[in-house]
């Protein structure tokens, strides 16, 4: 009699399976057929930097667009609330001296904005020509104020949109200006995001506002893509970026 055949036995039918799992994840796949080889799989290369020697000059005093800053010419808020405020006045003001300080370059506002606003009138909704959107008031930094979130719509694509709020001294000060096409603005608790077209139709990208207590302004948080939701009878498709 051999007592340890079957022990032997059952010794190599427990290896056989480690040893074949073994075999797979040193070569890479293996099948029914047993095992394949996926090839080449290219090699990876470090990121190539170009330009390194070249940099942007900084921006001069005043030449950040989403810096806060009070806007000028205008009388102070003293109930302490944007909702008594007249919205295209505010705005009116905040784009005339934007585009007084940047000499119509383009760097704090576009430049096609002050004429747009021309349109505008003494009515407190700016009258039915006026590029200004309707206000919207909501409570972006936390201090139990209503903010006041607006945006000018310049050409039918390319918008300035803005966000303003009133300081303790009754000051108006604006804490946002983004210009962008506008896929859709959402504003949620003191969050505010901008959604814009890519180059890819079936994405848009997402820019989450938070505000920043120390420098005063609602700065970016996140960047993200989104995808475009599904197209239904009679809404309109995410519009890609065209060159």
């Amino acid at each position: 009699m051999r007592p340890l055949l079957p022990r032997r036995r059952h010794r190599r039918a427990v290896a056989a399976p480690v040893l074949a799992a073994a075999l797979a994840t040193a070569a890479g796949c293996a099948d029914v057929e047993g095992l394949r080889d996926d090839g080449d799989l290219g090699t990876v290369h470090a990121p190539q930097t170009l330009w390194k020697d070249i940099r942007p000059s900084p921006p001069g005093p005043g030449e950040q667009a989403g810096a806060a800053a009070v806007v000028p010419g205008l009388p102070k808020a003293t109930s302490r609330s944007m909702r008594d405020v007249n919205a295209p006045a505010v705005v009116r003001a905040d784009i005339t001296a934007a585009a007084r300080q940047d000499g119509g370059t383009g760097r704090l506002v576009d430049p096609r904005a002050v004429r747009r606003l021309a349109l505008c009138t003494q009515a407190v909704d700016g009258g039915p020509d006026c590029p200004v959107r309707p206000p919207v008031f909501h409570d972006v930094t936390g201090d139990g104020r209503d903010e006041l979130i607006t945006a000018v719509d310049i050409d039918g694509r390319i918008s300035e949109l803005r966000v303003y709020t009133v300081r303790d001294d009754g000051s108006i000060a604006r804490i946002l200006s983004r210009r962008a096409v506008l896929e859709g603005v959402e504003v949620a608790a003191e969050h505010l995001s901008v959604r814009e077209p890519t180059p890819n139709p079936k994405k848009v990208s997402v820019s989450d506002y938070v505000w920043n207590p120390e420098t005063g302004t609602m700065d970016l948080a996140e960047l993200t893509l989104d995808e475009c939701p599904p197209l239904k009878t009679g809404s309109t498709p995410c519009t890609a970026i065209r060159g």
